[in-house]
C-alpha cells in the first residue's frame, strides 16, 4: 500500500458518503436468476436419490484497491439471498443466526452467483443454506435460520460504559490532512467507524489489550427492511472483529509483515437492528494461536440492549522476512 501525494485532505465529502452508501445497497440487491436441481444418492450403490434444488440470485461486487472481495459484503449478499427466500413464504420470519465459512478469494470484478437450498420450512422456523459461487468454485458457504417473533424469557449481557461516539473521531476526522500508507483504502466508507481505543490502521496500539469496542453506523439512511438492516450489520461486522488480536500484540494493519483473512463467522440475531442509527460493537479475543486468532463481539444499541453475537476466527501470521517470503 502507498500513499498518495497529490492530495492530503483525507475527510470524505457527504456526497462520497452518501456514494458509498449507494453502492453498498445496490451490490446488495441481488437478482433471482431462476432455479437449479441436483440428484444425490441416498446411500453408495443404491437406488433412492435426494432431489436437491436451489434458488439462484446474481450481484456484483463492490471494488477493492486490491480486487479482492471484501468478505462480510457476500456475507451480507447470503443473507440477503436467504432471506428472499424466506420471505416469499413466510414474509414477518426474520433470521436468527448464521455460520459461515471463507473458503477461497473473491474476484471483485467478477458477478457472484448465490444457490440457495430449502433446508426447512416449520411451524416457527426455517433453515437455508447458501453456497456462493465464482467461475465455478464456491467462495463461501453459509447456513442459516430465520423464527417467527414469540414471547419467552430474557436476560442479556449489560453493555459497557465507554465515551458516546459524538466524543470520538471519526476516520475521516482523524485522518484529515494526513497522508498515511493505505489510508485511501478506507475512506470513505458506506459504515462510519469511531474507535473508543483509536484505530489501528497506521497508530500501533500504546499498550496492550485483548479487548476494545467501536461505534458503527451506517452513514445514511437504509430503508425500512429489518433483513437489509440485519444484512447492513453483518457486512459491518467483518471489519473490526479481529482487531482484538493485533491489539494485544501491539500490530497495525499497515504492517507489511502481516497476512489477516477471515476463516469463518458466525452471528445470532437476538433482537431488531436499526443500523441507521449507532450501535456499540464491544470486542476481545479469548485466544490465538496456531496462525489464527478468535474473535468475540456483542453488539449494543445506543440505550443498552444487547442485539447481536459475533464469533469470528481468522488466520493471522507474521512473515519474518520479506524477502524471504519474496524468494
Amino acid at each position: 500500500m502507498t500513499g498518495d501525494n497529490t492530495d492530503t485532505s483525507l475527510e470524505p465529502t457527504d456526497l462520497d458518503l452518501q456514494e458509498a452508501l449507494a453502492d453498498l445497497l445496490a451490490v446488495l440487491d441481488l437478482t433471482r436468476v431462476g432455479e437449479t436441481r441436483s440428484k444425490v444418492a441416498m446411500h453408495e450403490g443404491g437406488d433412492a436419490l435426494a432431489d436437491i434444488g436451489a434458488e439462484v440470485f446474481i450481484a456484483r461486487s463492490l471494488r477493492t484497491s486490491h480486487h479482492r472481495v471484501f468478505g462480510g459484503q457476500v456475507l451480507a449478499q447470503s443473507i440477503m439471498a436467504a432471506g428472499q427466500t424466506v420471505r416469499s413464504i413466510h414474509p414477518d420470519r426474520p433470521i436468527h443466526s448464521l455460520h459461515a465459512y471463507f473458503l477461497r478469494t473473491g474476484d471483485d470484478s467478477q458477478p457472484i452467483r448465490f444457490a440457495v437450498e430449502h433446508l426447512r420450512d416449520g411451524h416457527s422456523f426455517s433453515a437455508r443454506r447458501v453456497y456462493a459461487l465464482q467461475d465455478g468454485e464456491t467462495i463461501l458457504t453459509m447456513t442459516a435460520s430465520f423464527q417467527d417473533p414469540a414471547p419467552g424469557i430474557e436476560h442479556q449481557r449489560p453493555m459497557p460504559v465507554v465515551p458516546r461516539p459524538e466524543e470520538l473521531d471519526s476516520l475521516g476526522e482523524y485522518y484529515t490532512g494526513m497522508d498515511l500508507p493505505g489510508t485511501k483504502q478506507i475512506i470513505p466508507r458506506p459504515i462510519e467507524h469511531r474507535h473508543v481505543q483509536g484505530n489501528l490502521y497506521n497508530a500501533q496500539a500504546t499498550h496492550r489489550s485483548y479487548k476494545q469496542s467501536v461505534w458503527l453506523r451506517a452513514v445514511g439512511a437504509l430503508p425500512d427492511d429489518p433483513l437489509l438492516h440485519a444484512a447492513v450489520l453483518a457486512f459491518a461486522s467483518d471489519y473490526t472483529i479481529l482487531e482484538t488480536i493485533i491489539r494485544e500484540h501491539q500490530l497495525v494493519w499497515s504492517e507489511p509483515r502481516l497476512r489477516a483473512a477471515s476463516l469463518d463467522h458466525s452471528m445470532w440475531f437476538h433482537r431488531p437492528v436499526k443500523f441507521d442509527d449507532w450501535v456499540l460493537y464491544d470486542q476481545h479475543s479469548p485466544s490465538a494461536q496456531g496462525g489464527r486468532g478468535l474473535g468475540i463481539g456483542h453488539i449494543y444499541s445506543p440505550d443498552g440492549l444487547l442485539l447481536a453475537s459475533v464469533a469470528q476466527e481468522g488466520m493471522l501470521r507474521i512473515k519474518e522476512s520479506l524477502r524471504a517470503e519474496a524468494e
